[in-house]
This record gives structure tokens, sequence and C-alpha cells, in this order.
């Protein structure tokens, strides 16, 4: 795939274009127009092709354009394409929440309702929670990011770009420390860092809220814009007592990390803790707009008729995406297939790990994992610029990737569970060419 750039007639076209109709706030990682996809390739308008690392961000689990999900998609829209539930309910829908409500962990009662996106997923989990416990309060972690609703944004634990100028924001919510072993202080160990962490809960209701107060713990199993960082078991089974010694409602957000992304079909399922609610959307259907609730079904009930709801949730279509999605997890054994890219990839981060000055870290659970670039491995100095440099290299190079983290340093990658191991393999070709280059334009700058 060459040195490709997307800057031919079309793209250079459609970028002016974009300039003046499309409001600047909707930002774009890459200089790609899309023209069409599949599977793990996205094809621009300029007939270039690229190796897709980053899923649109997770949306991608099963592939581009899955022929089964494509197949239900044309089917449902020859039937009915959206009546709203409110007003005529249909099958599809109920279908997919009975499918849910058997996937999702937690061998209890559970009830699903429907929404579009990941942050109206959210929403709804915390007013079921205000709800069923009669309480204001949420409890939400460092580096967190839940949306960009009002309420969701005020959740989310980075300022900028998500934050500034946005306020004022709603009350009642607290913030607590996420583990970060990477950048702990050093010498500690992972179980001190936990310890410490988990003891300071002690002292939450004396300092910060009273305990009367708190209808949910709201947490990311993997923090994804925070930096794919993950906590241990030992953490998360501290969390979930805590909540259930407190009457506090332990809310999963699964939206990045459901649907095999992690070689679990749930990202808890890694810590062995079952979620009170589960909020779920992006590879739910295939890149079709929809998400979910489901969990206990006395708190999703806790709502009376009425107040729950949205005019589009839960659309017939986007229903039928959801159903063929879960058929291609089980036929395809997504999750045997999301083991093994987990390994592959990881085998190679960290042996470039070993190698290569600016890898500070490698993490992650499965094949949703991360490079941290630093400046120095032993100062830990968050290498920004030179990430920036390597996503924009990687997709003139017909690769595309990610960045996240509080310091805009991590690259991270969300491929196509179903991407075959010659695609693995010349994406990771491609990247560690690139990360060679430009850690060493970087050294050379240094030295002078």
């Amino acid at each position: 795939m060459g040195e490709v750039y997307s800057s031919g007639t079309r793209a250079t076209e459609l970028q002016a274009r974009r300039e003046k109709a499309v409001a600047r706030g909707l930002n774009n990682v890459t200089g790609i127009y899309a023209d069409s996809a599949s599977g793990s390739i996205v094809k621009d308008v300029d007939g270039n092709e690229y190796i897709d690392f980053a899923g649109g961000i997770g949306i991608q689990n099963t592939g581009h354009n899955h022929p089964k999900v494509v197949k239900a998609i044309q089917e449902q829209l020859s039937k009915l394409i959206h009546p709203c539930f409110h007003v005529t309910p249909y099958e599809v829908y109920i279908k997919l929440a009975e499918r849910l409500n058997e996937l999702t962990p937690g061998d209890f009662s559970k009830k699903t309702m429907l929404a579009n996106s990941g942050a109206e997923a959210n929403e709804n989990a915390i007013k079921m929670a205000r709800k069923y416990t009669g309480k204001p309060g949420i409890i939400v972690f460092d580096r967190a990011f839940h949306g960009r609703t009002l309420l969701t944004m005020s959740l989310t634990g980075k300022v900028m770009p998500y934050k500034k100028g946005f306020g004022p924001f709603p009350g009642d919510i607290y913030r607590l420390p996420y583990p970060y072993y990477y950048r702990s202080d050093d010498g500690l160990s992972r179980d001190e860092v936990d310890e410490l962490m988990l003891n300071s809960l002690h002292n939450f209701f004396q300092f910060e809220a009273d305990k009367d107060n708190i209808a949910a713990l709201l947490i990311e199993p993997v923090q994804g814009e925070g930096g794919f960082v993950a906590p241990t078991a030992t953490f998360m089974k501290g969390l979930k007592k805590f909540c259930t010694d407190n009457g506090i409602v332990f809310i999963a957000d699964e939206i990045q990390t459901g649907f095999c992304r992690t070689g679990k079909m749930f990202a808890m399922e890694h810590f062995g803790v079952e979620p009170d609610l589960v909020t779920m959307s992006k590879s739910i259907a295939g890149g079709m707009p929809l998400s979910a609730v489901t969990g206990r079904a006395g708190i999703v009930d806790a709502p009376e008729a009425g107040q729950l709801g949205g005019t589009l949730g839960g659309s017939p279509v986007a229903c039928a995406a959801g159903l063929a999605v879960l058929d291609v997890i089980e036929e395809e054994h997504i999750l045997d297939r999301s083991v093994r890219l987990g390994e592959k990839i990881q085998g190679a981060f960290k042996r470039w790990q070993t190698q290569y000055e600016a890898v500070g870290d490698v993490r992650g659970l499965g094949p949703m994992c991360a490079i941290e670039l630093v400046k120095d491995k032993k100062t830990k100095e968050p290498a920004k610029e030179l990430t920036a440099n390597i996503v924009k290299r990687s997709w003139q190079q017909g690769l595309i990737v990610l960045s996240s983290g509080l310091y805009s340093n991590v690259l991270r990658f969300l491929p196509p569970l179903t991407m075959d191991e010659k695609t693995i393999d010349k994406g990771l070709t491609i990247l560690e060419k690139v990360i060679k280059e430009e850690s060493k334009k970087i050294m050379e700058f240094q030295g002078e």
C-alpha cells in the first residue's frame, strides 16, 4: 500500500466544501474521505485503500459492511423502517432485548431499554439509578469518558476538548481516582496502588459526600479516551463491594469494551464482577445508531411508564442489525478470533517496547490494546507531538490508527475482530516502520 496521500481531486474538493458547510467543532482524525468499506479495508474517494486499525472508534467489531448485517438491514428496510416503538411496538426490539438480557453478566432477572447513542444509554442508566434509589449523587473517575451531552460531558474527566466553555455543569457528581499503574508513584506495585485507592473509599463519605446522597457509580472497565487503562480484578471487586455495602447502583460503561472487544463478550467478565446495569453502543449494531441499557429488572423498571424513551430509539432497522451482529459473533466464533488477535497485536507491541525508546508502555485487554509513547522511558515524559506525527504518517502510508489519553500520547487500537492474518501483518509492518522513522527524527532533533 506504499506512500498514499489522500489529497487527490475529490478529497480536496470535499475538504473545501466541508469547511464551508460543516461545523468547525467536529474534528477529523485523518484527511481521508471514505467512499466504501468492506471487512477491515476502507476505500477513499480517490481510490486509495487503507487498513483500518480504528474501526470507526470501535464500532466495527464484526467488520465493515458484514454481508449478514447488510442483508438483515435490507430485509428490515423492505418491511418497516420506523413507526416509533412508543406508538406501535414491534417484535425485533423485543427479540434484541431478550438476547441482551441473556448475554450480559449476571445471573438475575434483567430487562433492557434501547436508545440511539452511548451518551443516551449512560443518561438513561443514571435516570434509572436515581429513580430506584431516590438519591441524586453519581460517582465517576479520573480520565473517564461517558459522552458529549450536558450530563455525560459533566461525567467525563477531560476538560479539553470535551468540557471547556460549556458550563455550568450539573451538580452531585463526584470523581474518584482510577488506577494508572504505569504512572503511579515510583516503587509502588499494582497491589499497593489498589490498596491505596480502595482505602481512600473509607474516607469518601467523611470528606466528599453524604452516604445517603449517592445513587450510582459509573465506570469503564477499560478507559477508552483515557488511554486504554485497565484496573485489576482486585480494584474492580473492591468497588463492587463498596457499592453493595452502601446501596449504590454499579453501572458498567461497556460502550467501547463490549461485544468481544477485549477477548470476552463484555469486559467486566475479566474481573468476575456482575454490574447492576450495563450500558452498550458502538459495535452493538455494526455501525447503525443503537444503544442499550440492560440490568437488574427492578432497577430498569424503577421509572414509571413514559419516563423513559425517545422517538427514534431502538429503530427496527438498527435492531435487525444488532441481532445479525450477535449471530455473526456466535457463528464466526468472534470471541476466539478476538483472543488470537489480541495475542498477536500485543506480542508485536511488547517486542517494540524492548526495541524502541519511545514505546514506554503496552497495555490493554485482548485486542483493545494501546502503546503509550514517551520522550524518555525513565522520566516518562509524554510524547504528544510524536504521537500526532505517527497517526498522520500512518494514514498517509495506508493505515488508520487513533490516539487517546490524558496527554494525547497513546496510540489505541480497535481493529475489526474479523481481520485476517495477512492484513494484520501488513498493518503492523506499516506501523512499526512509521514508529521507527518518526522516533528517529525526534531523537535526531533532540540531539541537535
